[in-house]
């Protein structure tokens, strides 16, 4: 009998005029079977949905339009089967639809044997991607980051000692680590937090508007200026400026910040009277200050002045382990955007990710994975979609049959591996019998190698009917 976490439930979508009952079958067969009349009833009251397995019927009653299917199957959280005749099936608008985002499609008349088998793989596999989702970030990170290396339990560290205190703060790291997550972060744990964060790009100022940019102008300082205007150290407030690239700030202007720094005012530009401003400063830079310090490109005076309090952001390739967490957030995060038929990625694409180097870090990898969750047109995303180079790859897929083959065998070798290759406890996680594993893992080529010291199959052991029982 099924726990309650395990109960195999099922919606039924088909129109009111259909004369194929399914509800009664399935149920008989184990299942908790809702059905539903109206397709735009079912995406009204989807989010309450526990279901793993979905079954459209598309016949000749059936009033469900392409977009409505598309927008339908294009949730991650359940697998789709389509119940079709064999007119409906050779629609080309339909067959579209069918080859992008359903997972199978059953032709009638109805081979309920056949059925139930389809929908226990398609169980299984939801129950598998629901289980290892990182659904909740706060176990994979702090502070609103993702990783768990070393390297970031250090940062984590460092944050929590820099935010009860109130000192200048500069963040060091390579273009794309995520220095300014990390100053948000600083600046909204701390005691400022009730107060503005006001960003500012130093390296993407012109030159000559700097200066009046941060530290704002009066009216009539120049042609143009027609009224008085904060810049933006005084629109911080009692809150933080970032200053981003801060190693790009003209000297005229770092003379400003310097000041500001030592006697917490400003000046306008073409004022004669100074502001107070309580602001707190945090800088980052991806240059080497002190070298740029010793080429007389920037004052030391003000080097040490935001040098208080420092944090060095790392670069991806340092962090080990946490690319692919970042990646499975990524997806989970922007799961609206990917395209209908994309389930998740490879065991090949999984180990690209892990070989890059990541030049771009973190900003790499979301351009990377967002790229090809709307491109990828497979089930699961591969290497080439990735723009990465595959580890072992054998070829291109010349047929259905052999991509489901690859999806399968991808499945079973991440299995494996998280069950260090144990065959009972892999089985369970797949919902299917140990029996059906070990003939999955002789017809996909699996080396059995990987499986250690598990016992092999006994003679005579009896293969389960229902795919979805361990």
């Amino acid at each position: 009998m099924h726990s309650a976490c395990n109960t195999r439930r099922a919606v039924v979508l088909q129109g009111i005029d259909s004369p194929l009952d399914l509800c009664a079958p399935l149920a008989a067969g184990g299942w908790q079977v809702r059905r539903y009349g109206d397709l735009k009833g079912f995406l009204g009251r989807r989010s309450g949905e526990e279901s793993a397995v979905g079954l459209v019927v598309l016949d000749a009653s059936d009033s469900f339009s392409r977009s409505e299917l598309a927008e339908l199957v294009a949730d991650h959280h359940a697998e789709w089967i389509a119940v079709v005749t064999r007119e409906v099936a050779t629609d080309p608008s339909i067959g579209r639809v069918l080859a992008q985002g359903f997972y199978d499609f059953h032709t009638l008349p109805l081979d309920l044997a056949r059925l139930e088998v389809v929908m226990g793989h398609a169980h299984g596999r939801v129950q598998l991607r629901r289980r290892f989702a990182p659904s909740d970030a706060s176990g994979l990170g702090q502070y609103g980051m993702i990783g768990r290396s070393a390297a970031m339990l250090a940062l984590y560290r460092t944050i929590d000692k820099i935010v009860r205190v109130d000192a200048p703060v500069l963040l060091s790291g390579e273009s794309g680590t995520g220095k300014e997550l990390v100053a948000r972060a600083v600046h909204e744990h701390s005691e400022r937090r009730q107060g503005p964060f006001v960003t500012v790009n130093c390296g993407a100022l012109p030159v000559n508007l700097v200066q009046s940019e941060l530290f704002g102008y009066e009216r009539g300082a120049f042609t143009g200026a027609s009224q008085r205007k904060a810049g933006s150290i005084e629109a911080a407030g009692s809150g933080a400026i970032f200053l981003d690239e801060i190693g790009d700030l003209p000297l005229e202007s770092q003379a400003s910040l310097l000041r500001f720094l030592q006697e917490r005012t400003i000046v306008r530009v073409g004022a004669t009277q100074s502001v107070r401003v309580d602001a707190r400063v945090i800088a980052a830079t991806h240059m080497d200050l002190g070298a740029t310090v010793r080429r007389g490109r920037f004052r030391e005076d003000l080097f040490y002045r935001l040098n208080v309090l420092n944090i060095s952001v790392p670069p991806l390739r340092e962090r080990p382990g946490d690319v692919l967490l970042l990646a499975d957030h990524v997806f989970e995060m922007h799961a609206a955007q990917k395209a209908p038929n994309v389930r998740g990625f490879s065991g090949d694409a999984r180990a690209s990710l892990e070989a890059h180097d990541w030049p771009g870090n973190v900003r790499e990898l979301i351009n990377r994975v967002l790229k090809a969750m709307i491109m990828c047109e497979g089930r699961l995303i591969m290497p080439s979609d990735l723009g990465l180079s595959s580890r072992g790859a054998s070829g291109t897929v010349s047929s259905l049959e052999q991509a489901r083959s690859m999806s399968d065998r991808d499945l079973i070798l991440n299995a494996l591996e998280r069950n260090r290759h144990n065959m009972a406890a892999t089985a369970r996680q797949l919902g299917i019998s140990r029996v059906t594993l070990y003939r999955l893992v002789n017809k996909l080529a699996i080396d059995r190698g990987v499986l250690g010291r598990t016992r092999p199959p006994l003679r005579g052991e009896r293969e389960l009917q229902d795919d979805t029982r361990g």
